[in-house]
């Protein structure tokens, strides 16, 4: 998307505030890997063995598909962050074949069915929040029973790998490179011995990667390359850039040019973002390829307003004047939409009043409801275009008649384009929906249902029957052999990407959280999955609400009042039992402040008397509130009456979530805003030990210590790196003034494991954790009978402490050798620990016997 004007303005400043990070060099990195074999080498726990409990009826982001084209029931799922699977009986079971891998995040996967070969690219090209870094290529050359590492470690994401269809030795690998810092280790690169060594043959510059890459079906020494430009920082995205473009080799990706110049056809400058491209079959010389367009529609391409109401942009720009003659018809029904949010108290009359006292700016409507997020989706971008060239790249002509409003404003997190091998004319592209056209991309229609989840990264289709489709989604992956009039799950991998997990205290308890894109969900702590629930139609996790489900909070006195929702701080209080009907917000850029509030309208309205939405808004003429994609939640274990919340100040409920009050002032160095909303609450904790002790972290890396419930604050961050995310603040159960915290560099490509402790309420800070791989940390838990004890979550694994964090020793029975680790929890009756992981769902595992060990 464009950036807005005040983004642009801000952009130098944010930049200079984060170049202090420097991102971590891969030999750190591939030394931190020696660092975590020790740890599992030295490990006395390791013996005790974590059980998986799901869901797997709910599955996680699909990044890539490899199919036999000889035997199509035999097919490789590649998943984000769940690793790479295998199923011979089309998608009825699958078995894990990369798990003993140092690194589980992918971003690209290839088979040479002949041989068995496997290529696996690590760290996927989507640049979401939750894109991993990868640390390069894998290969196995016996179908995934052991792997090697084949080297490009700085590539971080890698989009595709192309292999030769005559020369088992030679492929081709499009790298993008890091995701928050620029670097030079990216393009493509080429392999003539197997992947032992690689040339980098196409570089265009330091922010510019190649996202994706094809080859001409018939001549391999005719290549094409897309180059995409995108940066990203922990407060603006930058999806597009004028060194965009698609490059052509005619020497087998030895050597480039570039082909989409201006007046070839093209589009060209500022305004392209990514690019997906698909040579044809049966002409050699058809290039088609998919743009997302960030240049804004032209006037003369907007629909017409529809006059008789307002819309949120009726009140951009305007003067007192304009203010004023505003209808007060039109002005009153505006307020009074739901999802607007604005306070009831205020009507146009009023507000106008204000106006001309200058007690409001003339842009206080606009303020109010348009915060950097919701800017996202007000901004006309033209979006998904689609182009095909006839002669080899030369020239290029756009095939879409219509607008294809397929990526919203988001299209970085899709951006493929495939191609039937039996027809040149069918197409398949991705995003939101998946969308086929059959007549060269004039016209394109939705083939996805109720059965496929929303958000399209991949599709592959049988080059014997292109009815015959798999593709790939943030919900998992599903098959049609009708051009999509009739879909099923193939979805069996418990493979979640949890960012949070809690647990009641039913017998036996259940457990919550919320997954990426895929809502909220709680089931029974005992669960194992097996076929059987197909037969009697209920699963025994249940879903509590939609989006991107957030942090989830569990009132232990009657273990159904649930606090759960969505990114952004959109929370609600609901019965678990009778969960309110809502519809569901998709994708890494959340709905905008115009849809917010409506997605909660159903469970406003509905008929669960217990039913609220949680949302704190400022008055008008107040700055807005910013909110970070994981908004905090907290209920008080002293009183479950008492819900702590955070935006960029930190809010309390006395009253189970209704009533919620501001009671400080801005708890972050409010930093200058992009296109990301920054300077957030991240984390909040109470003290087990003392009622009102709590602490507040925040994305720019303020801490905070109240001592009286949240009416006063203190700033405690001296002594502590700067500018860090704050991951995790955990006041300890063990001793009053003792508190944990994490920091973490990710939105940095900082991966130093950043652990500390204060013995006296943050004032005075200790390092610990020294001997932790770089692995950024996620979570810090204390163990709930050992005071010397400690837990720690990151992004490779969980490690434990017995000597207050001197040192660690890894604990990974029954869990993949890397694995994020996004939260974890300890239910204190059964005496069991919890894993949410980011990618693998749900582990469960005793505590009792580790405790036994650990206290010796």
């Amino acid at each position: 998307m464009r950036k807005l004007t005040f983004i642009a303005a801000c952009l130098l400043v944010i930049i200079n505030l984060t170049a202090q990070i420097a991102p971590t060099p891969a030999k750190e990195r591939m030394k931190g890997l020696e660092k975590k074999s020790a740890l599992v080498a030295n490990s006395i726990i390791n013996q005790v063995t974590f059980r998986n409990v799901g869901p797997g009826i709910m599955s996680g982001r699909v990044v890539d598909l490899a199919v036999n084209p000889n035997n199509t029931t035999q097919f490789y799922v590649a998943y984000a962050t769940g690793g790479l699977w295998y199923t011979e009986n089309n998608g009825q079971s699958f078995v894990p074949v990369f798990d003993s891998v140092a690194v589980i995040t992918i971003g690209a996967v290839a088979v040479d069915w002949a041989s068995g070969t496997i290529w696996v690219g690590t760290g996927e090209v989507n640049s979401s929040r939750s894109s991993y870094a990868g640390l390069g290529i894998y290969k196995s050359d016996n179908r995934g029973k052991t792997w090697q590492y084949m080297g490009l470690p700085e590539s971080h994401h890698i989009g595709k790998i192309v292999l030769h269809p005559n020369n088992k030795n030679i492929a081709w690998v499009a790298v993008l490179g890091h995701l928050y810092s620029p670097n030079k280790e990216r393009g493509v690169y080429k392999t003539t011995d197997g992947g032992k060594t690689w040339k980098q043959t196409l570089y265009v510059n330091e922010n510019t990667g190649v996202v994706d890459l094809d080859i001409q079906p018939k001549n391999p020494s005719v290549m094409y390359a897309a180059a995409w430009y995108r940066t990203r920082t922990a407060a603006n995205f930058e999806e597009s850039g004028a060194s965009s473009g698609i490059y052509k080799s005619t020497d087998g990706g030895n050597s480039w040019k570039p082909v989409t110049k201006e007046g070839a056809g093209f589009p060209v400058g500022k305004g392209i973002g990514r690019i997906g491209i698909a040579v044809a079959h049966q002409h050699p010389n058809w290039v088609y390829a998919v743009v997302d367009n960030n240049f804004h529609v032209p006037d003369t391409a907007k629909k017409i307003n529809d006059t008789s109401k307002y819309t949120i942009n009726d009140f951009k720009d305007l003067t007192k004047a304009t203010f004023l003659a505003l209808d007060n018809k039109k002005f009153n029904a505006f307020l009074r939409q739901r999802r607007n949010g604005i306070p009831e108290k205020y009507t146009a009359e009023n507000i106008k009043e204000k106006v001309m006292n200058n007690a409001l700016k003339p842009s206080c409507i606009w303020d109010y409801l348009m915060d950097a997020n919701a800017a996202l989706f007000n901004t006309p971008i033209i979006g998904c275009e689609v182009y095909r060239s006839e002669d080899a790249g030369k020239t290029w002509k756009k095939m879409n008649e219509k607008q294809l409003k397929l990526y919203n404003t988001y299209g970085y997190y899709f951006g493929k384009i495939f191609t039937s091998a039996a027809n040149d004319n069918k197409l398949v592209i991705t995003g939101f929906d998946i969308e086929m056209s059959e007549n060269g991309g004039k016209t394109f229609k939705p083939i996805n249902n109720v059965l496929t989840h929303a958000d399209h990264h991949i599709a592959w289709m049988n080059p014997a029957n292109d009815r015959h489709m798999i593709i790939g989604n943030d919900g998992g992956c599903n098959i049609t052999y009708d051009d999509g009039a009739h879909w099923f799950k193939a979805n069996t991998p418990s493979v979640g990407q949890f960012y949070f997990v809690t647990f009641d205290m039913e017998t036996p308890y259940n457990v919550y959280g919320g997954l990426q894109d895929n809502g909220s969900w709680f089931g029974p702590s005992n669960h194992q999955e097996n076929p059987g629930w197909m037969a009697s139609g209920s699963y025994a996790f249940k879903p509590i609400n939609g989006g991107d489900g957030m942090q989830v909070q569990v009132d232990w006195r009657d273990n159904t009042t649930v606090y759960s929702g969505f990114q952004f701080g959109n929370y609600m209080r609901s019965n678990k039992n009778r969960r309110a009907s809502v519809d569901e917000p998709d994708a890494d850029a959340a709905p905008g402040a115009s849809e917010t509030t409506s997605v909660f309208a159903d469970a406003e309205n509905s008929k669960t008397d217990s039913t609220i939405y949680i949302h704190p808004r400022g008055d008008l003429g107040e700055e807005p509130l910013r909110f970070n994609w994981q908004t905090p939640i907290l209920l008080s274990r002293h009183n479950q009456d008492i819900l702590y919340y955070g935006s960029n100040k930190f809010q309390r409920s006395l009253h189970r979530g209704e009533h919620l009050e501001t009671l400080s002032n801005d708890l972050t160095t409010n930093p200058p805003q992009g296109n990301v909303p920054f300077g957030t609450l991240t984390a909040i904790s109470e003290s087990p030990l003392k009622f009102g002790l709590l602490y507040t972290g925040a994305d720019d890396g303020s801490l905070h210590v109240s001592y009286d419930d949240g009416y006063t604050w203190q700033s405690i961050k001296n002594e502590l790196p700067k500018g860090l995310y704050v991951s995790r603040v955990t006041a300890s159960a063990f001793k009053e003034g003792r508190v944990y915290v994490s920091l973490n560099g990710y939105r940095n490509d900082d991966f130093k494991s950043y652990l500390f402790v204060s013995e006296d309420y943050g004032n005075n800070w200790k390092e610990i954790g020294k001997d932790l791989p770089y692995e950024s940390i996620n979570v810090v838990k204390e163990d709930n009978k050992l005071d010397n004890v400690i837990y720690v979550g990151t992004d490779g694994g969980l490690y434990v402490s017995a000597n207050n964090g001197n040192t660690f020793m890894a604990w990974n029975n029954g869990l993949p050798y890397s694995i994020p680790v996004h939260d974890i929890a300890i239910q204190p009756v059964t005496n069991e620990i919890i894993l949410g992981t980011h990618g693998r769902s749900i582990y469960i595992a005793p505590l009792q016997e580790v405790q036994l060990k650990l206290k010796k």
